[in-house]
């Protein structure tokens, strides 16, 4: 029975009749290492979409560091916004009159 080479750089291949892939003889370690490295990135996302937990690569005690930026970020985002539509309110008034 032929098989497909799916990685062949970590020894992996493809049974076609069952569909299941495998290693030919040779150690799944490497894929499993950048498996954990992927799922530690994920999590990191996660946690950082949810403004709680802490960076894989930040300083510890800096739990709340993501809330108190993302406050800040949108007080000014905000303050800008509302200043620019407060300047086309006064353009119009100013044209009007």
């Amino acid at each position: 029975m032929a098989y497909v080479l799916v990685l062949p750089e970590f020894g992996l291949v493809a049974d076609p009749m069952i569909g299941v892939v495998t290693s030919a003889g040779e150690s799944l370690a490497p894929v499993l290492e950048k498996v954990a490295v992927l799922e530690a990135t994920s999590d990191d996302l996660v946690n950082m979409l949810s403004g709680e937990g802490n960076f894989l690569a930040s300083f510890p005690n800096r739990e709340h560091g993501l809330a108190i930026a993302g406050s800040i970020t949108s007080f000014w985002y905000g303050l800008a916004i509302g200043l620019f539509i407060a300047g086309i309110i006064a353009f119009q008034l100013i044209k009007v009159g």
